[in-house]
């Protein structure tokens, strides 16, 4: 028997390079088309809200919703604005989201830094109790927390009507309480991941309690911040659930409770609300496009690391 007879079946058996993979063009070719389904999956009611937006409401009581148009107009956002008093809900929005998103994550960055940097003998319990405040629906405590605001006094600085029920603050509270536990879950696991080489460092330099967490923590947590922000506005600014259960006076509620003035009796302008509706998801969009890098880098936290 030859040498090379000998030595074929080793060379045949020989592994591959560890870093070379075969790649499965119907793997990628199946994932493409997920991704295009997803994206029209996901744009498709947007579309078909603005389509109902630029149709006047004649042409589809006629012809149907789902029908070819006949006119095109932008009439229903100007209609929409005035009609609502947009503006004036947009404000109320502005003051129970800003102060929302601020209070949240200055309380989610101090309790995270303490339940990351400080040993503490109830860290891990602490940690679980804001964790497991997430798991509680927001329908279960409505009746205890109604009547709650009721009873809860306020200066007359804070509430028109001296209680928590009926307030900007009553809103801006229960909004603090519902998002705190996800924000401290999320900036706590960021936190660990910073080397404890550099709190030894700064500690020997003497730095105080307060300066590690102020010039050295939150500066390295700005894109982990960047995307709670972003999250927190969103959510905070399309609450309906609270708006709805927790004030009686409409001129105090959001701009996502200024939809439901369009809303008639008997007869239902939903052209009028599909532009109203476009317009009211224009501030979420805003904050989105001005803190994308920020965003992404926040969710992107961590993928690099073995």
């Amino acid at each position: 028997m030859t040498t090379e007879a000998l030595t074929r079946p080793a060379k045949a058996a020989r592994p591959s390079a560890p870093g070379r993979r075969r790649t499965r063009p119907w793997g990628q070719a199946a994932s493409q088309v997920f991704l295009i389904v997803s994206c029209v999956l996901w744009l498709l009611p947007i579309a078909f809200a603005l389509y109902v937006a630029v149709r006047p409401y004649s042409d589809t009581r006629k012809y149907g919703y789902v029908s070819m148009p006949h006119h095109l107009t932008f009439k229903n956002f100007s209609d929409a604005w005035t009609q609502s008093d947009m503006l004036h809900f947009f404000w109320n929005s502005v003051l129970i989201t800003v102060p929302s998103v601020i209070i949240v994550l200055a309380l989610a960055s101090g309790v995270a830094f303490v339940l990351s940097k400080i040993n503490v003998k109830v860290n891990i319990a602490l940690l679980i109790l804001f964790t497991a405040g997430n798991l509680l629906p927001q329908q279960v405590i409505i009746t205890p927390l109604y009547r709650m605001y009721l009873k809860i006094t306020l200066p007359h600085f804070l509430s028109d009507s001296g209680l928590m029920y009926n307030s900007v603050f009553g809103l801006v509270a229960i909004n603090v309480a519902f998002q705190l536990g996800f924000c401290v879950f999320v900036l706590s696991n960021y936190m660990r991941a910073v080397p404890d080489e550099m709190y030894e460092a700064a500690l020997v330099d003497g730095a105080s309690l307060w300066t590690r967490f102020w010039r050295l923590t939150l500066p390295l947590c700005r894109p982990a911040l960047a995307a709670l922000a972003t999250l927190l506005t969103t959510w905070i600014y399309n609450d309906f659930f609270w708006a709805i259960t927790l004030m009686s006076s409409g001129d105090k509620r959001p701009v996502t409770s200024a939809l439901a003035n369009l809303q008639g009796q008997f007869v239902s302008n939903q052209n009028m609300i599909a532009a109203a509706a476009l317009i009211a998801a224009v501030p979420t969009l805003v904050v989105y496009i001005c803190l994308q890098k920020q965003f992404i880098a926040g969710l992107s936290l961590g993928s690099s690391k073995g």
